[in-house]
């Protein structure tokens, strides 16, 4: 008989050591089938990932900005992935986000001053994704609906919600895009610091994600979550009203995704699309998942996922590969450390059936 048997938890040296020890073999693996397909000296493939990511000041600000923006999404579902509500529904919420904001830019931005049409921004936008998270969370609470499937299509009703509104604002007409928003004026757009476009995103997620994890490990609201999380039962039994906590923290997932949304349409694109929110929230999934939905990790991971793709995205350019070789590579990394978790998590055992273990696997 084979059992999965969870750890006692490792200690913390012990998991990063082995961390770091496994993505050194994924590098190896990788190396050895870079040289297989392509003839190409790894090293060299390696050294072309980090010149895509650290090359310049630019490229490293533009990282920066863009670990941010994932790093911002996935702070924004790790409260309803802590109380075991699957909000598959970031990709939705973010396009109501930056739909709000992009419709304030445009009907408003030449009406009020620019402070003034930014913090009406900041409210539209992250009521907008407050509210496309309260639909899914309102139906849990009450009725007991999937989460998981409601919270997918609301990310197609906002997609098509965002290609309808795309045709009615497009610029120039038969275009299909709405083009660059307020080229000339630069209403709505974020300010930039010390000439740096980039850094106030960096500033607001740095500061975001002190602040969720402060709320979520030293709050009351964060130690309801974690109770709703590991037993409805346990927190209907202390008093905890599960409905109330189930709302109320995916409208706080949903605002942070619709905040997401406008960094995005205000802060970085100053345009909307369909495809405005690049799988981010998908993604954010994974990371949150590789950080144990701890906020401060997930600096890290949010980290290596756009270093492994902006790595990517170089290696395309410069050898003349097709973008899949990076990702193949970028998916090899990945599963190395997947697995690697499971196994710092759990362990495999072969016992007789009587239940007696006679040998570990891992």
């Amino acid at each position: 008989m084979i059992h999965v048997v969870k750890r006692k938890e490792m200690p913390l040296a012990q998991s990063v050591a082995i961390r770091l020890g496994v993505i050194g073999v994924a590098l190896v693996v990788c190396g050895i089938i870079t040289a297989i397909a392509t003839g190409l000296n790894p090293i060299g493939v390696y050294a072309t990932m980090i010149q895509g990511s650290f090359g310049s000041p630019r490229k490293v600000w533009i990282m920066l900005q863009e670990v941010a923006l994932l790093l911002c999404v996935s702070l924004a579902l790790t409260p309803a992935f802590r109380m075991k509500f699957w909000n598959l529904g970031g990709e939705g919420q973010i396009l109501a986000g930056g739909l709000a904001s992009a419709a304030c830019m445009i009907l408003l931005g030449d009406k009020v001053p620019n402070a003034a049409l930014i913090a009406i921004m900041f409210v539209a936008s992250v009521a907008a994704g407050a509210l496309w998270a309260a639909v899914p969370a309102f139906f849990k609470a009450k009725f007991n609906t999937n989460e998981t499937l409601f919270t997918l299509m609301m990310n197609y009703v906002a997609t098509q919600l965002v290609a309808f509104y795309v045709i009615v604002w497009e610029n120039p007409k038969g275009s299909g895009t709405i083009g660059v928003i307020n080229q000339q004026s630069s209403a709505g757009w974020l300010p930039t610091i010390a000439g740096n476009k980039h850094l106030l995103i960096v500033l607001l997620v740095a500061l975001l994600t002190v602040g969720m994890y402060v709320y979520l490990n030293y709050s009351k609201q964060g130690y309801e979550i974690s109770v709703v999380g590991e037993s409805p039962s346990t927190a209907r039994y202390v008093g905890i009203k599960v409905s109330k906590v189930i709302v109320r923290t995916l409208i706080i997932s949903g605002a942070l995704c619709g905040f997401a949304g406008m960094l995005l349409v205000g802060g970085s694109a100053h345009t909307l699309t369909t495809s405005i929110a690049a799988g981010r929230g998908f993604t954010a999934v994974m990371v949150a998942w590789l950080a144990k939905f701890n906020p401060l990790i997930m600096i890290g991971s949010s980290g290596l996922i756009e270093f492994m793709s902006h790595g990517a995205s170089e290696i395309a350019t410069t050898y003349g590969l097709n973008q899949s070789f990076g990702d193949i590579l970028t998916g090899i990394i990945l599963f190395f450390i997947i697995g690697t978790e499971f196994f710092i998590t759990y362990r495999v055992v072969l016992s007789h059936n009587k239940g007696k273990s006679v040998e570990e696997l891992g």
